[in-house]
């Protein structure tokens, strides 16, 4: 089995194809500190290029998924310099680092399941945005914050939320930086699905995590990118990526194994 990576702010954990991606600053309601951000893209760019890895759930340790950006941050985003636009291209660069720890999610070719719980607040948002499929407890709370401490969200929330609900919904609550509660999520297409409690979101999520560990990996990985090349063109771009997709990567091997153990009554055994 691979050796995860070692990390600070994340509890990862690798059984049956499926890697456990957990928040690990309980004491902090999980808030996103430095090492969390860079720990973020170091864990999902290592869990790109293992093959053992077939599906990946993000979770939280402790009460609560996220609660947004460490107040400590802050400190560390003011630049200095003689001249004021080298100081805001200094600013540019920090930014766009933390944009690209995120991205690493949308990146990495695996299928991401955010399990959220608790409060899910500011760069928490940003964060599941860029996951495939979003799950919740009933009692989450999921709030665009950054409006009430003068800033733009900036680390995606504005970017994604609108392909995923509403136009409207989503300048309400950036705008107001209001709550919204599971069941809000839930009738807006936000999450797909609402669990009583943490315990049956995470033994639900596992279960849905696990139905994709036994489909071929190739097939799954192609899906995914897929899927992200046709929301971001035109239908007939999408339809000629995946007749290209599938004239290169389609494998005879793996189909002989889902036909033949269809046939037999048992569940196929793909390589990674």
């Amino acid at each position: 089995m691979a050796d995860c990576p070692n990390t600070e702010t994340l509890a990862l954990h690798l059984e049956d194809h499926i890697l456990d991606i957990r928040l690990n600053r309980p004491e902090s309601a999980n808030a996103v500190n430095r090492p969390m951000w860079h720990e973020l893209q170091e864990a999902f760019e290592w869990a790109d290029r293992t093959a053992e890895v077939r599906v990946i759930i993000l979770s939280g340790e402790g009460k609560h998924f996220c609660a947004g950006i460490d107040l400590s941050m802050f400190a560390g985003i003011t630049t200095e310099h003689e001249d004021p636009s080298r100081a805001n291209e200094q600013f540019v660069d920090h930014l766009q680092g933390l944009q690209r720890n995120l991205q690493s999610l949308r990146i990495c070719k695996k299928p991401v399941l955010a399990a959220t719980h608790g409060a899910c607040i500011g760069a928490a948002i940003d964060m599941i945005c860029y996951a495939d499929m979003r799950y919740c407890a009933a009692a989450t709370t999921f709030c665009v914050k950054e409006i009430d401490i003068g800033i733009v969200a900036d680390v995606g929330t504005l970017q994604n939320l609108p392909g995923l609900m509403p136009d409207g919904l989503v300048r309400e609550l950036a705008l107001t930086g209001r709550n919204m509660d599971a069941e809000e999520a839930k009738e807006s297409g936000f999450v797909t699905r609402v669990y009583p409690d943490r315990d049956a979101l995470m033994s639900s999520v596992r279960s849905i995590a696990a139905q994709l560990a036994e489909k071929t990996p190739l097939a799954v990985r192609g899906t995914k990118r897929v899927l992200n090349y046709a929301r971001d063109h035109t239908v007939e771009d999408g339809l000629e990526y995946v007749a290209i997709w599938n004239a290169a990567m389609m494998s005879k091997i793996d189909v002989e194994e889902a036909m033949t153990a269809k046939l037999e009554k048992r569940l196929p055994k793909f390589l990674d």
